[in-house]
């Protein structure tokens, strides 16, 4: 059952004495993109093209022979980079990458394949050795391409692509006693079909307060302090719940809550603060790894539709007015719902019907 592999990526800090010398690669890397966007701006001034990452390399070659500290795979990954974002972007000029002052770029250093090499906790990088808290264990996984970078408080990260082993063919498709069905909120994080919650935590609005006051006091380091610490705290208990999620049933179905949408409305600060779209992911991957199935369901009119009957009575709470409506009563079936338990009975009926071939569908949708 593990025969194919997937690819992942590892993420471990750098001990922060090899932080000077980062930071010199990272201005040299600095410069090499800044030369591409010069020059590619002139070329398409010129010849009305622009340049690809392997037209760069005629220009490139030989820099790192002249001074340059960086090895030949890093040159040629930041010219790909910049031709990459730069077609993206659909600009003939990319921002310049600045060392120094207020408004400086956070250090990166990309690498390719057989560009590091590891041994006894450490990766050698440009010929330096780099110490490494490794809580994964390097030893045991190919290294693949990847990249080096900063964070705002000056920490440095190693962040390299690994092969993993992964489960192959269907597994069996669980019953519905085993699986889950999930609606996300805001008061709570979670509505599980078993009938469970999950509290919202309240990262960002608890740290507010000294946020704001190390905000006005001037304080950058403290305001990058606590912006990394309300991360921090979200992340572990993202991860914390999601793995317990995993572990106890064989399907996740999660209901396809627009995050990004409500980021813009009045709601954003409680919508960020939740971390939606990071949870789905972390269930996605770890699902993956355990052979659990997951899908994403259309959650479209999961509240109003009794997961008793399939009805979709008068009385059901309704659009923005029906917000404050946290149970009801079915008027066909006589069932009384609390409102995201209901609504997470629902997708766990969408997605494993899904699952098992059927065409199970709620009204509306």
């Amino acid at each position: 059952m593990l025969d194919e592999m997937t690819v992942c990526v590892i993420r471990l800090r750098i001990k922060d004495r090899h932080a000077k010398w980062l930071s010199e690669r990272a201005r040299e890397v600095n410069t090499v993109w800044n030369y591409c966007n010069d020059l590619s701006r002139k070329v398409w001034e010129r010849e009305w093209r622009f340049l690809s990452g392997f037209d760069f390399w005629p220009f490139l070659r030989g820099v790192t022979k002249e001074g340059l500290g960086l090895p030949v795979q890093t040159v040629q990954e930041v010219a790909e980079q910049y031709a990459v974002k730069r077609r993206t972007a659909r600009k003939t000029r990319l921002a310049w990458r600045k060392s120094g002052g207020a408004r400086r770029s956070l250090g990166w250093l990309p690498f390719k394949v057989r560009t590091i090499r590891y041994a006894h906790g450490q990766v050698c990088y440009a010929g330096q050795w780099l110490s490494l808290w490794d809580s994964y264990g390097l030893g045991g996984f190919e290294l693949r391409a990847g990249s080096i970078s900063e964070d705002a408080r000056g920490r440095w990260y190693l962040n390299v692509t690994v092969n993993e082993p992964d489960f192959v063919g269907p597994l069996p498709m669980p019953s519905m006693s085993d699986c889950v069905g999930i609606d996300l909120g805001l008061k709570e994080l979670a509505a599980l079909s078993s009938g469970e919650k999950v509290a919202a935590q309240r990262f960002y609005r608890d740290l507010e307060p000294a946020l704001a006051t190390a905000q006005r006091a001037g304080k950058k380091a403290r305001t990058r302090a606590i912006h990394a610490k309300v991360a921090n705290r979200r992340r572990d208990h993202l991860q914390k719940l999601s793995t317990t999620l995993v572990r106890q049933h064989r399907g996740i179905f999660v209901g396809n809550v627009n995050a990004q949408a409500l980021a813009r409305t009045h709601l954003a600060k409680s919508v960020l603060d939740a971390g939606w779209s990071a949870l789905r992911t972390m269930l996605q991957y770890k699902c993956d790894r355990a052979g659990v199935w997951f899908r994403e369901v259309n959650e479209a009119f999961s509240t109003q539709t009794c997961s008793s009957c399939g009805s979709m009575p008068p009385g059901r709470p309704k659009g923005i007015a029906g917000l404050g409506m946290r149970e009801w009563t079915c008027s066909a079936c006589g069932s009384v719902h609390d409102r995201d338990v209901n609504a997470a009975r629902n997708i766990l009926a969408v997605g494993h019907g899904r699952l098992a071939g059927g065409i199970t569908v709620l009204q509306g949708v």
